[in-house]
């Protein structure tokens, strides 16, 4: 067993063959209650997402971090047949999503904290469940493919407060927290517009989850001068900064994004920046979207490099901080 071990869908790899990687996309996602609300929250085309792969594969890419968790739409059979077609590495999610992707009768409101945590548990070591694609039963039918992953959500609230919905986000997250402690796998976050860090690392660390085991995600949805501290503060908390508001022009430009990425990097955070691109339809190219996969290698490096970004720094972001990031701590296996 490699010291640094990262578990895709195929099976366990060293972290050192990981390659490039981007550690937050969407890659397929079942029609459900997130598509009816969201339309492209739907990626659900087999031979699509597969040519999608095969150009990221192309230009350079060699692993991805699908972000979609169990019971939200997550096509697990999917994830690992298209892996080894492509031969792209692909870790998956356990976890969950913000609840607004659920329906009432989902089992997430009814499980209790130990089957929450067993449930994850059993994702990540025996195989993810098949037959529940988005609710309401719990599911019972295991897989043969891992997850690699705890992926976890709030709303932007502050979840340490004990009122109505934030009651199950934190029974959520104490059993995310629990489930990472027990297994050694990474947990992934939702900020939902880039709010809520504070709250979702205080209730993760209180399981034992140490900083460096935790990945935030979409800390830049938001870039203005109001909430530049707080984004330096969950910088200096020591948890890893998943920058995937690349190419979404209407939050921001990508020479803000930039900009932010060239501070983070003068304040000495370079070691804590992973990037992607939080993948939609209408953000794929073999979906008819507008960027692709391959828009952080054919477009947005060069942006960086306008910011004294160049070469080295890109392979850290890109290589050895998804290397760092996304193994298994302890060998808890």
């Amino acid at each position: 067993m490699p010291e640094k071990m990262i578990r895709t869908v195929c099976g366990d790899i060293a972290a050192e063959n990981l390659g490039y990687c981007q550690c937050h996309e969407h890659l397929f996602i079942a029609k459900g209650i997130s598509g009816e609300k969201i339309p492209s929250l739907i990626i659900d085309d087999y031979t699509k997402t597969k040519e999608e792969l095969q150009l990221y594969f192309s230009k350079g890419g060699r692993a991805v971090v699908d972000a979609q968790p169990v019971g939200c739409g997550r096509m697990a059979n999917d994830l690992q047949s298209v892996s080894r077609q492509t031969g792209v590495h692909i870790i998956a999610s356990t976890g969950f999503h913000k609840l607004d992707f659920y329906d009432s009768d989902h089992f997430i409101f009814k499980m209790e904290q130990e089957e929450l945590e067993k449930l994850f548990v059993d994702e990540l070591n025996e195989g993810m469940y098949t037959d529940c694609v988005n609710g309401p039963q719990a599911p019972v039918i295991q897989g043969g493919a891992k997850a690699g992953i705890i992926k976890s959500a709030s709303d932007g609230r502050d979840i340490r407060l004990i009122d109505g919905s934030l009651r199950i986000y934190q029974r959520l997250f104490c059993a995310a927290g629990a489930a990472a402690q027990k297994t050694g796998a990474p947990v992934m976050t939702h900020l939902d517009m880039g709010k809520g860090a504070q709250s979702q690392l205080e209730v993760l660390t209180a399981q034992g989850i140490t900083p460096d085991r935790i990945i935030m995600s979409h800390i830049d949805r938001v870039l203005d001068s109001s909430n530049i501290e707080y984004r330096l503060a969950a910088a200096r908390s020591g948890v890893y900064l998943q920058l995937d508001t690349i190419g979404r022009f209407k939050y921001h430009s990508d020479e803000e994004e930039a900009e932010f990425i060239w501070l983070l990097c003068e304040r000495g955070y370079q070691n804590k920046i992973l990037l992607g691109l939080d993948t939609t339809r209408e953000r794929l190219k073999s979906y008819g979207g507008s960027i692709g996969l391959d828009y952080i290698f054919d477009n947005f490096k060069s942006v960086l490099s306008k910011f004294g970004i160049g070469d080295d720094l890109f392979y850290r972001f890109t290589v050895e901080n998804p290397r760092q990031a996304l193994c298994f701590k302890n060998n808890k296996i």
